[in-house]
């Protein structure tokens, strides 16, 4: 039997090959996420590891308990890290070095003066030159480190982004106003935040001090020590000299230990995404596995019968279907693995030319990595072939030799109609009951719900073919006569074939017009909520939200074209709960209450803007309901550095995006803030702004790279930008499940044309030319297409509006908003694919022989 299932594989060679490209799309999904996640893992761990190459003991400050972790009123940090602390640990045995590191953030100015590198990511550290004048972190590529106050150092691609050279003047900016030093050196990194599209600039130690810390401290106090020292022993040492509750010690081993994980869990992430995805496109190739099986068994039904009668058992024949399935599954796994890997270097490739910036290492395919990729094909298509191999055994051999097909057997489907309609039943069902709920921790709730009634959907795809193609065949034997009437009929003739070849389209096109209606719905959302009560013309804010210095907001002013500033900034506060309830956290926002009105649509419900200048708080009419207050209410607070006060509810506003939950006269907020900054500046212009007045504005701020002058469309933009790249990485992902679905259609079409050669060539003996056979076979392709589209495009959308009051926890102006210029492009693309999966079957059916396919068994 094995023998006859090697003599199979061979002998339909080209019928397998739309089957065997489905496995090995999915196989390789599967192994290029694989290989790419070990080969990026492998690569960042030994970065990781060549940093603490020398690394016995980490000191590390922590957070003051009495000044929290960020900057004081002066702008700078203070830690229990010093000198003196350094010294003391330099003298303990064993020890045979103590670095003592600073580091901050500077964000650089490039030549066209806007900021270059990404965000937090923008490091800036001191250097630490040895005896020989060098520091042996930071390799010189050219020129000498910094070693006085009016010098710094760039990494080579800081300096290649910022387009300066050795000897250029650098402008940069640490907590707003611009500094400026003149480039001494350069140095290499293999630092990943910096080789990710972050930024490195380097100060000499006295400089950094000045611009992060105070004289004298530090941020991490690196302890090198002599070989055989025992590091958890020496960490213990270092422990004791340490003030409590102002720094932790951390062995070299943990600290590894605690990179590798981070690491892992930082891999997993993308790779359990991808994972996803390989496994939704191994679901849409399990159909056309199976559908292709179910056909061939028909084809092959007095073969069987044969070998049943000359005494195979029913046990031999499963087996040698599965014996098939599984050489297949093993031949299309192996050349789906080697693209898996070409996947692996290529999605690395086009990831780092984004930004993602790896290091440097080789491709590591593991040997767990290569078990599973093949284990997966062999036993997805294995699987797949299991219910075609049950009814292969179960043909009797005299009924396998009088019929060639035999329709389905009712009583199978109702029974399957019966199932269907209980599992979509329970989906709908859970999908109704998500519809109600409001918390993104819900989403596994959604998902299981969508995977029921997406499964209940395929099992009952048969019953729905059937109105649907009905509906799709009347209007193309209206258009096309005989053809599309022989092309209805043809889909119609076995439903399960026409229903699994839709479904694996239909899967596809479900995922991407749900990600499309939530994507497109939350982008309108997004925009409501920018400029919902926003009348300024910019948004001026710093890219590291440290804020803005408040003196700089009359200058902005004085522009000519401006008509009103009105500066935010803002003190978090909790509420005394009262006996038996939560303690309420919110957010106080201070601003000028004379120019407020002018920047964005105030709405005052109760209460009066006069009582809030008087020294109460507005409050949003939300925020007035979820707390239970109203005007003229005395409200007892905490504000986060522990002061106490009791607050008058002065007026109620109609909710506002801009002003959040509750404001106040700057005088009552600012007597809270750690630092005296704004986070934000809104500007009102005469004639609306442009991009000359735009730049008025950042010179009157000081033209600082940390400043953001935003436009509302910039606004939106930004925010719908990243809606926008999450969709399309869908997009492209899911993709693979489409093409994977096409060659289903491919496949299906072909084996069918081989089916029906005799009922052809006696279409062509009674006059339908070579033109009308092509024309059926498209518009056969072309209803299932339509099929499945139809089937996945409605359920994605009512996927959509169950799971969309999910994502309202995150907008609140979430509202389902169907895009219907891209809904009617999935349309026309499963018209397109119609056309295109039968290009090749109909040329092969028209070029059939006419005699020899009349004569044909």
């Amino acid at each position: 039997m094995f023998r006859t299932a090697l003599r199979n594989v061979l002998a339909h060679k080209a019928r397998l090959l739309m089957t065997a490209l489905a496995v090995l799309l999915g196989v390789a999904f599967v192994a290029g996420t694989l290989i790419f996640s070990d080969s990026v893992g492998e690569a960042v761990k030994n970065a990781s590891a060549k940093n603490l190459k020398d690394v016995a003991v980490s000191v590390q400050a922590t957070a003051d308990p009495d000044t929290g972790p960020g900057p004081g009123k002066d702008g700078k940090r203070a830690t229990a890290l010093d000198t003196r602390l350094a010294d003391r640990i330099r003298a303990l045995p064993g020890v045979t070095g103590v670095r003592a590191d600073v580091t901050g953030e500077a964000t650089l100015a490039g030549k066209d003066g806007e900021p270059i590198g990404n965000g937090w990511q923008n490091r800036a550290v001191n250097y630490q030159p040895g005896k020989d004048g060098k520091d042996p972190r930071y390799p010189l590529v050219q020129g000498r480190g910094p070693a006085a106050d009016g010098e710094l150092a760039l990494a080579e691609t800081t300096a290649k982004a910022a387009g300066v050279r050795v000897g250029d003047t650098v402008r940069f900016a640490t907590d707003g106003p611009v500094l400026t030093k003149k480039l001494v050196g350069i140095v290499a990194t293999d630092d990943p935040a910096v080789t990710a599209g972050g930024s490195l600039a380097l100060f000499d130690t006295a400089t950094a001090q000045k611009l992060y810390l105070h004289p004298g401290q530090f941020d991490e106090l690196v302890v090198a020590a002599a070989p055989g020292t025992d590091q958890r022993a020496l960490t213990t040492k270092v422990r004791a000299l340490l003030p409590a509750e102002r720094a932790e010690a951390t062995s070299g081993h943990d600290l590894a230990a605690e990179q590798a994980r981070r690491i892992a869990a930082q891999n997993s992430a993308l790779s359990k995404t991808l994972l996803t995805f390989a496994g939704i496109a191994l679901f849409v190739g399990v159909f056309i596995i199976a559908n292709t099986f179910t056909m061939l068994i028909s084809q092959r039904s007095r073969e069987i019968a044969l070998l049943r009668a000359v005494g195979a058992s029913r046990r031999q024949v499963v087996r040698s279907v599965l014996a098939e399935a599984g050489l297949l599954g093993l031949l299309s796994s192996v050349v789906g693995f080697a693209l898996g890997a070409g996947i692996a270097v290529g999605l690395r490739a086009v990831l780092d030319a984004n930004g993602a910036g790896f290091p440097d290492g080789p491709v590591v395919i593991s040997p767990s990595a290569v078990l599973a990729s093949l284990g997966v094909g062999v036993v997805v298509t294995v699987l797949a072939a299991w219910l075609p191999s049950r009814k292969a055994a179960r043909i009797a051999p005299v009924e396998a030799l009088s019929a060639v097909e035999a329709p389905p057997a009712p009583r199978g489907l109702v029974v399957r109609n019966t199932i269907g309609a209980l599992i979509t039943g329970a989906g709908v069902a859970v999908m109704l009951w998500v519809s109600t709920l409001t918390s993104g921790d819900d989403l596994p709730i959604a998902m299981a719900g969508s995977a029921l009634t997406l499964t209940g959907v395929i099992i009952l795809a048969p019953l729905l073919s059937r109105p649907l193609v009905s509906l799709a065949g009347a209007v193309t034997t209206r258009l096309f006569g005989v053809t599309g009437k022989l092309a209805k009929e043809n889909a119609l003739r076995n439903p399960r074939r026409t229903a699994a070849t839709g479904s694996a389209l239909m899967i596809g096109l479900t995922l991407i017009t749900g990600m499309t209606v939530v994507g497109h719905s939350a982008q309108v959302a997004m925009d409501k909520m920018v400029g919902s009560g926003l009348t300024a013309d910019y948004q001026v804010k710093t890219s590291t939200y440290v804020g803005l210095d408040p003196k700089l907001s009359p200058k902005v002013g004085q522009v000519p074209g401006v008509e009103a500033v009105a500066p935010i900034r803002g003190a978090g506060f909790s509420t005394d709960p009262g006996p038996g309830r939560d303690s309420n956290f919110g957010y106080l926002r201070g601003t000028d209450l004379d120019q407020i009105g002018k920047v964005t649509q105030l709405d005052v419900t109760q209460g009066s803007l006069a009582a809030v200048k008087a020294g109460g708080i507005a409050v949003s009419q939300s925020g007035a309901k979820e707390h239970g207050w109203r005007v003229g209410d005395l409200v007892k607070v905490e504000f986060y550095d522990k002061k106490k006060a009791q607050l008058k509810v002065a007026a109620v506003y109609a909710d506002n995006e801009t002003l959040g939950s509750s404001f106040a006269a700057t005088a009552l907020v600012d007597p809270h803030l750690d630092r005296f900054r704004d986070d934000e500046l809104l500007v009102k212009t005469a004639n609306g702004g442009s991009p000359a007045l735009a730049k008025d504005i950042r010179r009157a701020l000081g033209d600082s790279p940390l400043l953001k002058v935003q436009s509302r469309d910039d606004l939106r933009k930004e925010n719908a930008g990243q809606i926008d790249t999450i969709v399309n990485m869908v997009y492209g992902l899911l993709g693979m499940a489409v093409i994977i679905a096409v060659v289903g259609v491919v496949n299906t079409l072909a084996m069918s044309v081989f089916e029906r050669t005799r009922e052809i060539g006696m279409l062509r003996a009674i006059g339908l030319a070579r033109s009308g056979i092509k024309q059926m076979v498209r518009l056969e392709s072309v209803v299932i297409s339509l099929f499945g589209a139809v089937l996945g495009i409605g359920l994605g959308i009512f996927l959509a509006w169950a799971g969309g009051s999910l994502v309202g926890s995150s907008f609140p102006t979430y509202a389902m908003v169907l895009p219907w210029g891209r809904l009617g492009l999935f349309l026309l693309i499963a018209l397109v694919v119609g056309v295109l999966a039968a290009l090749w079957p109909a040329r092969r059916a028209a070029r059939l022989n006419m005699l020899e396919a009349v004569a044909s068994q």
